[in-house]
């Protein structure tokens, strides 16, 4: 059903009956206003959210420009952003940054063209794409992004801090050579902390292999790791995705975690829980971080405002621990 359906019904023009449903701006006369809620019942119409966004100006509907909303990590960030709009009343209108035939910039004024009131980007951006956003004129907050986001609200954790940490479990399990898997497209904050805990300890940086986020990332680390003349004794992966796909490799070629290697990952997700051994995570609070988030859009008065969280050590049996609970 459509609004003109509506109006057929009712015997009124579309024009009166949005400004039934929207309250205004003119007034209607109370018959004709039963007329229409009347149709509105016999109907069953339910307004098109977006289109009354779109017309409106869309003072209730955030965008989010998400890496890629399949992977675990993004899917439950997608869920926590989603639960926190519709706290605040407002609703969300998500697109995959993935898509390599339209540039980052591209979707991110595309987005912004459909007069969202806020926009969240859940990747890393350029310069370049940051000055976009500025220039937007928008309420707009950058989530996990690395290094500095110039007059850009910016929420996420401190990932140095996170991998520090957790290299530093490691070394607690009197691990002396420890090896790192993460990303090179940009320089990752994990990997900064694995070095920083490693200096720290006086210990040699372990073997470093950069590879795609995602399963076959980590499953193409872990059998390069398996290749080298001595088996490093535990590994630092900068994702859940890329431990647990470092947990494929070593599984089928008969490597016992952590009896022979100890694995730790970073992000925290579900999946973490889901495979054996459990992995030993650093865990990101996305539903702090989407609160923060979604604060900063919602407050006017808001200055430029960076803010780091802090991960947590879900220690599950990978590292060579007893699970714990948390």
């Amino acid at each position: 059903m459509t609004r003109a359906d509506v109006a057929r019904y009712a015997g009124v023009s579309t024009a009166v009956v949005s400004y039934v449903l929207n309250g205004g701006p003119k007034n209607v006369a109370p018959l004709t206003r039963e007329r229409v809620l009347d149709a509105v019942r016999v109907l069953g119409y339910r307004p098109n959210a977006a289109a009354r966004a779109l017309s409106m100006g869309s003072a209730d509907m955030f965008g989010l420009l998400v890496h890629d909303n399949r992977s675990p990590f993004f899917a439950e960030l997608c869920h926590a952003l989603d639960q926190a709009t519709a706290d605040a009343g407002r609703s969300l209108l998500i697109v995959n940054s993935d898509r390599t035939q339209v540039p980052t910039a591209d979707q991110i004024r595309d987005l912004a063209s459909r007069q969202i009131a806020g926009l969240i980007i859940a990747d890393v951006l350029t310069s370049g794409e940051q000055s976009v956003v500025h220039s937007l004129g928008i309420p707009a907050v950058v989530m996990g992004q690395f290094g500095e986001t110039d007059d850009l609200h910016s929420v996420g954790v401190d990932f140095a801090r996170g991998a520090r940490e957790a290299c530093e479990h490691l070394i607690g399990h009197g691990y002396r050579d420890i090896a790192f898997a993460g990303s090179a497209a940009r320089y990752d904050e994990r990997e900064r902390g694995w070095r920083e805990a490693l200096s720290a300890a006086r210990l040699p940086l372990g073997p470093l292999l950069h590879t795609p986020f995602g399963y076959q990332g980590g499953y193409d680390a872990a059998v390069e790791l398996m290749r080298l003349p001595s088996l490093p004794r535990a590994v630092l992966a900068a994702s859940d995705q890329i431990g647990i796909g470092m947990l494929a490799a070593f599984g089928e070629r008969g490597v016992r975690v952590p009896d022979d290697i100890a694995v730790v990952s970073f992000d925290g997700t579900i999946a973490a829980d889901f495979v054996w051994p459990r992995l030993t995570t650093a865990v990101q609070p996305l539903e702090q971080m989407a609160e923060v988030a979604v604060q900063l859009l919602t407050d006017p008065t808001a200055s430029r405002h960076h803010r780091a969280l802090f991960t947590h050590l879900r220690v599950r049996e990978s590292c060579g621990c007893a699970a714990q609970h948390g």
